[in-house]
């Protein structure tokens, strides 16, 4: 289904975006070909190494992008619930037939090349929950709205979930904010919120204490509510919801999470101290970009990088690089790129004439921004590693390959606002 005005998308497309997207995959090349040098192999044509590799991927994935550009915009709204579907079968063929690594089965081999599912099943929800808002015009004040879209959101999910692949399945998380764009209530944002401090609480206080506190506190709202039979029912079950959370989070904890998980949280909160085992990573990352200092080591001088002390370093922490080589300078500069970017999404969103060109524009930004955030969280130590890439930066062709194509489906949609109602 190819535009009649394809010939024509040249005037029309965001070249705004695409600069930021193409200074980002190189900032991605240069940081992957410093993490990975080798002088007895130094050629950046070097296809046979990662970063060779990369930049085939980079050169394939402007090819993919610049193909959506041409094809007609409303084939994108047509043909959502065929893309998801097929993302979803992906999903479950990775079960079946999946290579395991590093304790997750999430690879599906193709000769040398391995697709990791769970990246197109990104732009597979984006396009389908874009399609039911577009085209169901929900509000999300009843129940049925918000649970034909939590089941579109919560079906990949679930199966991301049994590869297991927690951090990658944390990501679809994401897509609750382009439905508070569209009116989901901000109470869902609080008791998101409520659940993550009653998570961390779970383990800095013991249930013992922190029982008899939520009783306390919940107890104080029914009391004060007690003339109005409909707010004193809703604080009631919340109490005892919340109470009920904070066993079901114990429960998940041992049942749910691998053991690297749960140490991982544990070393974030300060529970444990493990520097040559789980927390290694983090403490040779955290080195790494504090050695950076202001204006950074330089480039290929990078002691952590150079001798390899931080593992994964051109993918889930290809940030250290950054920090090491290009210090505080060269970690704003790519902040900036990212802040700047997802600006710009959101700008771009809230001109659309459309319903679904907007909410997938903010299913764009939603996920980026959380891809973002986790993966510089993880890498300075804030956020337990959950193992997830920098977008357009971190080594990989599914995943670029992956943001590519929800970047520019979104380009592609914007570029034809006018006749996109």
């Amino acid at each position: 289904m190819i535009n009649q005005q394809g010939s024509r998308f040249f005037f029309n497309v965001d070249w705004v975006t695409i600069l930021i997207y193409i200074a980002l995959c190189s900032i991605g090349f240069v940081n992957i070909y410093a993490s990975l040098y080798n002088p007895d192999t130094s050629t950046l044509f070097n296809f046979g190494s990662n970063y060779g590799k990369q930049l085939i991927f980079i050169i394939t994935a402007l090819v993919v992008g610049f193909s959506i550009l041409l094809v007609d915009a409303k084939f994108f709204s047509v043909f959502a619930p065929i893309i998801y579907g097929i993302t979803m079968f992906l999903l479950m063929v990775v079960l079946v037939v999946g290579r395991k690594v590093a304790g997750n089965q999430a690879w599906i081999p193709l000769g040398s090349f391995r697709l990791q599912p769970s990246e197109l099943a990104k732009f597979g929800t984006a396009l389908l929950i874009a399609r039911y808002v577009g085209n169901f015009n929900p509000k999300f004040r009843d129940v049925k709205s918000i649970f034909f879209a939590g089941l579109i959101i919560c079906f990949p999910l679930l199966l991301i979930m049994l590869q297991p692949d927690t951090g990658s399945a944390l990501v679809f998380l994401a897509f609750m904010f382009p439905l508070y764009r569209e009116g989901l209530s901000g109470y869902f944002l609080l008791i998101f919120l409520g659940m993550i401090v009653l998570f961390i609480a779970d383990f800095l206080v013991p249930l013992a204490v922190l029982i008899p506190i939520i009783a306390v506190v919940g107890g104080i709202f029914i009391y004060q509510n007690k003339r109005k039979q409909k707010m004193m029912f809703s604080m009631i079950l919340t109490t005892v919801i919340a109470i009920a959370y904070l066993f079901f989070v114990k429960v998940a904890y041992e049942k749910v999470l691998e053991p690297h998980q749960r140490t991982r949280i544990e070393i974030m909160l300060g529970l444990k101290t493990d520097p040559k085992g789980a927390g290694y990573n983090v403490i040779q990352s955290k080195i790494a970009i504090g050695s950076g200092q202001v204006t950074g080591r330089g480039f290929l001088e990078g002691t952590q990088t150079k001798y390899g002390y931080v593992p994964e370093q051109s993918t889930d922490f290809i940030f250290s690089t950054i920090g090491e080589e290009w210090g505080f300078v060269g970690c704003s500069v790519v902040i900036g790129l990212y802040v700047f970017l997802l600006l710009r999404v959101i700008n771009l969103a809230e001109r659309q004439r459309s319903s679904f060109s907007r909410v997938y524009g903010y299913c764009v930004a939603s996920i980026i921004f959380f891809h973002v955030f986790i993966n510089i969280g993880m890498t300075i130590g804030i956020i337990p590693v959950i193992g997830i890439p920098l977008p357009f930066i971190s080594y990989g062709g599914s995943s670029l390959w992956s943001f590519t194509v929800l970047l520019f489906i979104f380009l592609k949609l914007d570029s034809n606002r006018m006749g996109f109602i």
